[in-house]
């Protein structure tokens, strides 16, 4: 099968406003044409817990050749100490809109 060109990567930020500042900091640099955030409640172990939490989860639209550059910038300003990091293959989309994320993000 062939490599995707394009991704979707995933995390989540402990509060709408760490998301929103993570958003725009990708935007803003060419890593990410497109950046949502909504509130969720994750479920996960942590430190041999379970723990229920609101956070704010995190939609971003960009190319694969830019996924390396993605996980270093996410890692590098996430106040977690271990941020889900998710990158999901983009198997179809419009043919528009696939060149304007193209178009606005960093060249390879």
């Amino acid at each position: 099968m062939k490599e995707p060109t394009h991704i979707i990567v995933l995390t989540t930020c402990p509060s709408p406003k760490e998301a929103k500042q993570l958003a725009a900091g990708l935007v803003e640099c060419g890593l990410a044409a497109c950046v949502q955030c909504s509130a969720i409640t994750s479920t996960y172990t942590w430190q041999g817990r379970v723990t229920s939490e609101q956070e704010t989860q995190v939609w971003i639209k960009t190319k694969n050749s830019l996924y390396t550059r993605v996980e270093n910038f996410i890692q590098r300003v996430h106040p977690y100490d271990v941020p889900e990091i998710l990158a999901l293959p983009v198997i179809g989309g419009s043919r528009t809109y696939l060149q304007w994320i193209d178009q606005v993000t960093q060249n390879d």
